[in-house]
């Protein structure tokens, strides 16, 4: 027994102290966390770059930058001071020129609009980090303090309506009653994304096509075939020229506010929602307005005969007076509820 002890002694005392030394040095404090990068936008371009002409810094009036932690962020209010404020919040790809047909009708109604290029596209820096449902809702939080608007209604396109509708859930202070969502995403499930999109968004190929290589052939390709459509140029400017921009989207189709956001949504049930549905809309199908309206029952739907998905370019007269029609009285011809219907 003593010898057993004696040996279980020795044994500590040889193997203890080489743990403890080995758990100081490996429980040293970590080091500081490195600074996110930081990549530019459009504003970065030359001046005499063909950019400047589709989408200028000045395209609508009252524009300014706002600087936040993730990067600067381009905004623009128009209409007057005084009117009913409204949000306007872009899809995936197209930045704020997209809601180009729809702005200038809400203020020439007397509605007060703010604008914004969402983190990654157009005017606003490109953080590169996680472009999940928080990023896009803080930059809106932050944008609305900055200038001072204690709440506004909101208006979202596409992903957009993901943003809107997890913006509302997250800040409801900060929204009125009335949301617009106009060929929402949020609640799409995996099988309705396309084949390109799926691949886009992996990891391994969002390096590759993130990469000075596959930019520099991407702009030969657009400078030997440039779009005569300014939407589709534009995208192909960011693609090609901006270092953020495909990650950008690469990361919001696998981590944003695209699908999942079933509660998000329902956590605005008590809200008047107006959806706006072409029924071609191949990207995020007709069939997803009917589940919405599973999820907000009070919403009414104002479906457009033969739209696509980019129904605020092809309809602009349709989308704009029925958010106008919405947004001052909450009456819009032709909009249906779901027990209605």
């Amino acid at each position: 027994m003593a010898f057993s002890a004696t040996r279980y002694i020795t044994l500590s005392l040889l193997v203890i102290p080489p743990i403890f030394l080995a758990a100081f040095f490996l429980a040293q404090f970590p080091s500081p966390p490195e600074a996110i990068p930081i990549y530019p936008s459009l504003a970065s371009l030359p001046k005499d770059f063909r950019s400047w002409s589709v989408y200028p810094e000045d395209f609508y009036d009252g524009g300014a930058y706002a600087s936040f932690p993730f990067g600067k962020v381009r905004y623009w209010m128009i209409g007057p001071p005084n009117g009913q404020k409204i949000v306007l919040i872009h899809g995936l790809s197209i930045p704020a020129l997209v809601w180009k047909d729809i702005a200038p009708q809400l203020a020439k109604n007397g509605f007060r609009v703010l604008l914004y290029d969402l983190y990654g596209r157009g005017y606003s820096d490109a953080p590169q980090r996680p472009y999940d449902a928080s990023l896009y809702t803080t930059q809106l939080a932050l944008l609305m303090q900055h200038v001072k608007w204690e709440n506004a209604h909101i208006a979202g396109l596409s992903m957009g309506g993901g943003i809107a509708a997890a913006f509302a859930a997250s800040f409801p202070n900060l929204c009125t009653n009335k949301i617009a969502l106009i060929a929402s995403a949020g609640v799409m499930e995996s099988n309705d994304f396309s084949r390109t999109s799926k691949v886009m968004s992996s990891p391994l190929v969002m390096s590759v096509v993130s990469s000075n290589l596959a930019r520099m052939y991407m702009q030969r390709l657009g400078s030997n075939n440039p779009s005569t459509n300014p939407i589709q140029e534009i995208v192909q400017i960011q693609s090609a020229h901006l270092p953020g921009y495909n990650y950008a989207l690469a990361s919001s189709l696998r981590d944003g506010p695209i699908r999942g956001l079933a509660s998000s949504f329902a956590a605005s049930a008590h809200r008047d929602i107006l959806l706006i549905w072409g029924t071609d809309d191949r990207t995020v199908p007709y069939y997803y307005a009917a589940r919405l309206q599973a999820l907000l029952p009070n919403a009414k739907l104002l479906t457009v005969d033969g739209a696509m998905h980019d129904v605020t370019l092809s309809h602009p007269e349709i989308v704009g007076e029925a958010l106008v029609s919405f947004f001052k009285s909450g009456n819009v011809k032709g909009a249906r509820s779901a027990q209605s219907s």
